[in-house]
């Protein structure tokens, strides 16, 4: 079995192996790709330096709320945010990707409001005093359009008769609150008003009628005793006449 698989080894052909040209190129490429590398890396660390200086200096202008980069590639981006951040400023990214996006830094105590972002996005120019104008123009729309709600609201009418639209129900002959009458409890059935069933006795009256109560029911237990006692001597006497 070895033998077998050596001869079928060995009568295979071996991979060609690069020559010196080949090999010699690809060294060639690698050592570009390297070299783009650095230059990238050495450009970005530039950039990340100019940026430094430029946020450094908006941050020690005080006449300078906000400050707009020109448009930058993404990974430029990034690094503006990066910086931005650490400096302890707002920045946001508007426009298109692959056009015309671009940075913009706040100062926390300046930092945008959402109508000023919006109209941003928006591609619009920001102007405080068209704002405010637009914001009080809501606010008085805002005003009016309560007001006339609540007119409205006072103003609703019942736009059918409700007896029209039951008529099948309750009928022509409907009776009103001014045709109801009071209704008086018959005695007769047993029914007893709220006047009559109320104790008007005074707590004297009823501490009395109670003792009194108390005094029947022992004078009832003591009379029923003493019949029991009579009827029971009455007995025994009877038995001891007509014992031999």
């Amino acid at each position: 079995m070895a033998d077998l698989l050596g001869s079928i080894l060995g009568s295979m052909e071996k991979p060609p192996s690069l020559g010196d040209e080949e090999r010699k190129k690809a060294r060639a490429q690698k050592k570009l790709l390297e070299k783009q590398q650095e230059e990238e890396k050495k450009k970005l660390a530039e950039f990340r330096v100019k940026i430094q200086k430029k946020i450094h200096e908006f941050v020690k202008d005080g006449n300078q709320q906000k400050y707009k980069f020109e448009t930058m590639d993404k990974v430029y981006r990034a690094i503006v945010h990066e910086v931005a951040d650490v400096a302890g400023l707002t920045s946001f990214s508007f426009g298109h990707e692959e056009e015309d996006r671009y940075v913009m830094l706040w100062k926390k105590e300046f930092a945008p409001t959402d109508e000023e972002l919006l109209a941003y996005r928006r591609g619009e120019d920001w102007d405080p005093e068209k704002a405010k104008e637009i914001a009080k123009q809501k606010q008085q729309e805002q005003i009016l359009a309560a007001a006339a709600g609540s007119s409205k609201h006072k103003d609703v009418t019942p736009v059918g008769n409700y007896r029209d639209k039951y008529r099948h129900l309750i009928g022509d002959d409907v009776v009103t609150k001014d045709d109801a009458k009071e209704t008086v409890a018959n005695r007769s059935y047993g029914f007893v008003s709220a006047d009559n069933k109320r104790d008007r006795r005074t707590i004297e009256q009823v501490l009395a009628d109670t003792r009194a109560k108390k005094r029947m029911k022992t004078d009832i237990e003591a009379s029923t005793q003493g019949e029991v006692t009579s009827f029971a001597d009455q007995g025994a006497a009877e038995s001891d006449e007509t014992s031999p």
